[in-house]
């Protein structure tokens, strides 16, 4: 079957994200709450670090495989989705329901994401 998002937009979501997360705790009020707010900095640099180096079009420096960054991005994103119980600020609506949002939409983006990894040249 198909997968729907392409590598191409797969970029363009990953290097969205990396930009828009970071700023979520600012955006939903929620910057008091430290672990929260660090995770979502972490989440941005990181995924604005290895997106950076994954084989693909809008990679910087080719070394990580297109197939391993789908990895990542699907362990980092179920990470997310439960650190509000594992890091510990599932009481804090806010930043609870941003953090699982966070981890569903990069679950989402990684499983609907097609894998094919670029072509060698």
């Amino acid at each position: 079957m198909e997968k729907p998002i392409s590598r191409q937009a797969h970029g363009a979501i990953d290097y969205a994200y990396a930009a828009l997360v970071p700023f979520i705790p600012e955006l939903a009020g929620f910057t008091k709450e430290e672990k929260a707010n660090l995770l979502c900095k972490a989440l941005g640099g990181g995924a604005l670090a290895y997106t950076a180096i994954t084989k693909a079009e809008w990679g910087l420096c080719k070394i990580l495989p297109f197939k391993a960054h789908l990895l990542i991005d699907l362990s980092v994103s179920i990470f997310a989705a439960a650190s509000p119980w594992v890091l510990g600020f599932a009481d804090n609506k806010r930043a609870r329901n941003a953090a699982f949002a966070i981890g569903l939409a990069g679950i989402s983006a990684s499983l609907l994401t097609d894998d094919k990894e670029l072509p060698v040249r």
